[in-house]
């Protein structure tokens, strides 16, 4: 038997006071309480990093604090900085310009390096690529011999995980060669990419030891709206996919893998509500 872990996709927002905070806390102290109900979150905040010269990374400084707010046992699953996974620049003039941290061994060495007060909670490392067209790579071969020379030239101590939004990539070919690396698939589910149920289906017999599953949804911009970014009730109930997703996420941990599962507000309206109701159809 294996193991799931389910926690959000970041933790920082004042509307969830009622929910899972009280009002006596300040918001840099919402990680600590938080870690009291879960043992996962997400950290997004370092995902946007690609500057017109430069790539940020993350202070040594807060990466510590995380530490301090959370006990021995949580796990953070980690976005790396899109610069690592963006071939190209935001278009100036019309014209694409390349990326120069794109899968730099260097930069993912940097960034590791300033995560290493949390190195042992660390469950999955990210590497999250938009959909990548043909002036990025011809075909899937050529994207994978690119990974090859990366991650032969970074820690391979680092628990790994990649997620695709190329949906005719997410085949065979591809999952064995994430189980040859031990890397994590990480599924999303949302963006107009296929079922994760269906994936799941599919291709479970080529998965490694460890799967991240990231819920949601379709529309951004939609779920903004109707929710005006106050994220304390359900807006989009999902009831029969989420009956679904828990059924995928059981049949993986009986199956003896490790499965993280964050939840975005995005989802539904409130990432707190849907891991109560995950939470009921996992029991």
């Amino acid at each position: 038997m294996g193991s799931i872990r389910i926690g959000t996709c970041s933790w920082k927002f004042p509307s969830w006071e009622g929910l899972l905070y009280t009002s006596t806390h300040h918001a840099d102290e919402y990680l600590a309480e938080y870690a009291q109900r879960f043992d996962m979150v997400e950290v997004d905040q370092w995902f946007w990093s690609l500057g017109k010269q430069s790539a940020a990374l993350p202070k040594e400084e807060t990466v510590s604090t995380y530490d301090r707010q959370t006990p021995s046992d949580f796990r953070f699953t980690i976005k790396c900085p899109n610069a690592l996974t963006r071939p190209f620049h935001d278009k100036e003039d019309g014209r694409d310009r390349e990326n120069r941290f794109f899968l730099d061994p260097e930069l993912m060495q940097a960034l590791i390096a300033t995560l290493q007060s949390i190195r042992t909670k660390i469950g999955v490392l990210m590497l999250q690529f938009g959909y990548l067209n043909r002036k990025a790579f011809g075909d899937q071969s050529q994207f994978l011999r690119s990974l090859d020379r990366f991650f032969d030239a970074v820690d391979n101590q680092i628990p790994y995980g990649i997620e695709l939004r190329n949906p005719q990539w997410l085949n065979g070919t591809w999952f064995s060669w994430l189980a040859e690396r031990r890397i994590a698939p990480v599924l999303i589910q949302g963006y107009w990419m296929e079922d994760i149920c269906r994936t799941i289906d599919r291709f479970e017999p080529l998965f490694g030891d460890t799967v991240s599953i990231r819920l949601h949804g379709e529309d951004r911009q939609e779920m903004e709206e109707l929710t005006h970014e106050v994220w304390d009730r359900l807006v989009h109930p999902r009831e029969v996919e989420l009956a679904r997703v828990a059924a995928s996420i059981k049949t993986l941990a009986e199956r003896g893998r490790v499965v993280y599962v964050q939840v975005n507000n995005h989802y539904e309206g409130s990432a707190i509500l849907t891991i109560e109701r995950l939470r009921a159809f996992l029991a």
